[in-house]
């Protein structure tokens, strides 16, 4: 609802940074996906998990093997 009615997707806060690190992180597949649809950016920086850590290294560090792969399809960079 938040979204759909304009809501920063790439907004940080708290530990994990953006609401799609926090997502892909904790392994929830599909709101990885709702924020991906929404533009999220796939290697937005945070201190997650290392400085300048992302999505991918979130999901990839707990083992998320579907969200790696979802975020490997849109864009996200093996290395940096």
């Amino acid at each position: 609802m938040l979204l759909a009615n304009g809501a920063n997707v790439n907004a940080q806060s708290g530990f994990c940074g953006t609401a799609l690190q926090a997502a892909s992180s904790k392994g929830h597949d599909k709101i990885v996906e709702m924020l991906l649809a929404y533009g999220a950016t796939v290697e937005a920086p945070s201190r997650c998990y290392r400085p300048d850590g992302d999505a991918l290294q979130a999901s990839s560090s707990e083992g998320h093997d579907k969200i790696v792969e979802v975020l490997l399809a849109k864009g996200a960079m093996l290395t940096r």
